[in-house]
């Protein structure tokens, strides 16, 4: 095999951008999987130049010019992004590959851009892209492992690539690690329903903290995991074993019904920091936090937990799901707005309900109901588009109820409640930080400004309903702006894409191959729905 000179770009943003948020936080979004592609590659002794893109980068001049394969780790916000630069790379004569949950989600459009489309990847797909790694075109090649990895390169021989990384946040940074993979839950919604529960090796999981002591004097480990602590005592005694007090802190994403006063101390003791556990609706979803009601009465049960929560862990995201089918009028918002009353130091985090291609069961019957939008995958980020026409609400109402709790939930005053609510110093900046910036005020204006459309331009209107109206020139025009230069490498026909392309493609097109239900309920009784980590390269 001749050696081959490599690069690999993890897309943690979609475009240059120059927002304090993403100053701070974007080198902290790495994946790891990019990173434990570049492992393997190197031990198959191919060179290999890594790039995490932050939206800081110049991204032509960060790669080579030279090389002979590049691997592309995406989600489907940076699906635009990636097809330029593959474009532009194949111009050059590199042959390109895409990773990540927009390959998982949509390989029937990235094949178009790719010569390899990968789906869950372990060492043997690799070996084979790297064995083969020829062009394929018009379609790419899907290559996929009939599961997720058993296991991971240890922190140790990702840290080349980790270091770099980590070294362009300028204040928090937080290291990426991860114990298992997949979900038992089975939420309509999530990448990870139909994935097996795994954990990964706790013994290697002791050994990579230890390793991170040795780099670092107070670490920050951001954990990975869909659904963290299914294995509590297990994790807890992996971190024990290795961590003294007080010398690494923690992120995670769990679910309330993990989050009981019999485990919060123990959290507490070994440094976790900041939780992220998902609400998602007040009327349905009520797995995920172990809740029999709904309505306020959930909101209270709800209110009263994650106000224990904080009593042992100073930052606590809470996660909702906007505009899913068992919403109907305001009182979905003003739930919402009740419990951010009742409960001032939590973050909320609003995400639009989106059909992200193959990733769900159920985007099939949003797609044979007509619902799924053709949004451009640019839009797709849960934030800035909704291409799923809601059940019980026109595209006005709906609008006017987003900017309003949005509004509500990051107002100054909300701000400084949230502020007053949360202890420790590090805790407040995030909270007003981002509050104030893209992810706060910056979704109000830009809710606000669609909510305008609505009435004032008629070709978004008709767009949102579904009449095949072309895309709208408000979004082409953003699309054009915040790419920038690299615009004028995205294919033409990369614009649009066909939302009901899962429907219509045969079952053995797709590049995972899912596990049977009743074997995975079978292997773990407890665990939520992933928060959309780049887990699959």
């Amino acid at each position: 095999m001749r050696r081959l000179r490599i690069g690999i770009l993890d897309l943690v943003t979609r475009n240059p951008t120059r927002a304090l948020y993403a100053r701070v936080m974007h080198p902290n979004l790495a994946s790891i999987m990019p990173q434990v592609v570049g492992v393997w590659c190197e031990q198959a002794g191919h060179q290999v130049r890594f790039v995490c893109y932050t939206g800081f980068e110049n991204l032509v001049e960060e790669l080579p010019a030279d090389i002979d394969l590049l691997v592309v780790g995406a989600f489907t916000q940076s699906a635009q992004l990636a097809y330029a630069v593959s474009n532009l790379f194949r111009a050059r004569g590199a042959v390109t590959a895409l990773g990540g949950p927009h390959a998982r989600c949509y390989p029937e459009d990235a094949r178009q851009y790719f010569d390899y489309v990968l789906g869950f990847t372990d060492k043997a797909v690799i070996g084979e892209l790297l064995a083969e790694c020829a062009p394929h075109r018009p379609n790419g090649r899907c290559l996929a492992a009939k599961r997720q990895p058993l296991e991971l390169p240890a922190l140790a021989e990702r840290w080349k690539f980790v270091a770099p990384t980590i070294a362009k946040a300028p204040t928090i940074k937080i290291v990426p690690m991860i114990g298992s993979l997949g979900c038992p839950y089975t939420c309509s919604f999530c990448i990870d329903s139909t994935v097996a529960y795994q954990p990964l090796g706790f013994a290697q999981l002791s050994e990579d903290l230890r390793f991170l002591l040795t780099k670092l004097r107070h670490p920050i480990v951001g954990w990975h995991d869909p659904n963290f602590g299914v294995r509590f005592d297990d994790y807890m005694e992996a971190i024990e074993s290795a961590v003294p007090p007080n010398r690494i802190r923690h992120i995670a994403e769990s679910s309330l019904s993990l989050l009981g006063e019999a485990h919060l101390p123990r959290l507490k003791r070994n440094g976790f920091q900041a939780i992220l556990p998902g609400i998602e609706s007040w009327f349905d979803l009520g797995n995920k936090s172990k809740t029999r009601c709904t309505g306020l009465d959930k909101v209270k049960q709800v209110s009263e937990h994650v106000n224990l929560i904080l009593r042992y862990i100073p930052y606590v995201q809470t996660n909702f799901v906007l505009g899913l089918d068992a919403d109907m009028g305001p009182e979905p918002f003003e739930l919402t707005k009740r419990f951010l009353e009742l409960t001032p130091g939590a973050f909320p985090a609003y995400s639009l309900l989106s059909a992200f291609g193959r990733a769900a069961p159920l985007n099939l019957e949003y797609q044979r109901a007509g619902r799924v939008l053709p949004f451009p995958f640019h839009f797709l980020n849960n934030n800035h588009a909704m291409n799923v026409r809601p059940k019980h609400y026109q595209w006005p109402e709906f609008y006017e109820r987003l900017v309003d709790v949005s509004a509500f939930s990051f107002s100054w005053r909300a701000i400084a409640r949230r502020f007053a609510a949360t202890a420790g110093a590090i805790p407040r900046f995030m909270n007003v930080v981002r509050a104030v910036s893209s992810e706060g005020f910056g979704r109000i204006r830009y809710h606000t400004t669609v909510r305008r459309l609505l009435d004032t331009d008629p070709s978004v209107r008709r767009f949102m309903e579904g009449e095949n109206e072309p895309l709208p020139e408000f979004y082409h025009a953003r699309i054009r702006n915040e790419l920038g230069p690299l615009y004028r490498f995205l294919p033409a026909a990369a614009l649009m894409h066909d939302p009901n392309a899962y429907l219509k493609a045969p079952a053995e097109s797709a590049v995972t191959d899912e596990v049977p239900k009743r074997e995975r309920l079978g292997r773990v009784r407890t665990a939520e729905p992933a928060g959309g980590r780049q887990l699959a390269l």
